[in-house]
């Protein structure tokens, strides 16, 4: 009897060995998935950031294509050839307004700034 009893702490001991070896079999298991949820959930907040770079990138790409067409007229090259460069076609001559000829035609207007609302008032209905 004395060896069934050993025997049956022997098998005791091993089952809770074998409980415990389990057990951290199992949390080992947990932690090695929670950490792979985790990185899967970080890579999809990348791959989203990603996505809306690349709408975004995509976007200015169609603005700049539409530009570049525009730039490229006949049209926009004219426009730009006046106003930059003062080419002319032929038979065409350039006004050149200054500052100060710009401000010799309105000094009505800047004496009017000056004077008070009521005054303002009165001249426009008297």
């Amino acid at each position: 009897m004395s060896y069934n009893i050993k025997e049956v702490q022997i098998s005791q001991v091993m089952k809770k060995i074998v409980f415990v070896i389990t057990i951290i079999v199992c949390l080992i298991i947990i932690n090695n998935l929670v950490r792979s949820i985790y990185s899967i959930w970080q890579k999809e907040d990348l791959a989203i950031s990603a996505q809306k770079e690349l709408d975004y990138q995509k976007e200015l790409n169609i603005k700049l294509k539409s530009q570049l067409s525009y730039v490229q007229t006949q049209e926009f090259i004219e426009r730009e050839a006046r106003n930059k460069l003062f080419m002319t076609k032929p038979n065409e001559s350039i006004v050149i307004v200054s500052k100060e000829e710009k401000e010799s035609e309105n000094p009505s207007d800047n004496k009017r700034e000056n004077k008070p609302n009521w005054k303002k008032w009165l001249e426009l209905f008297f």
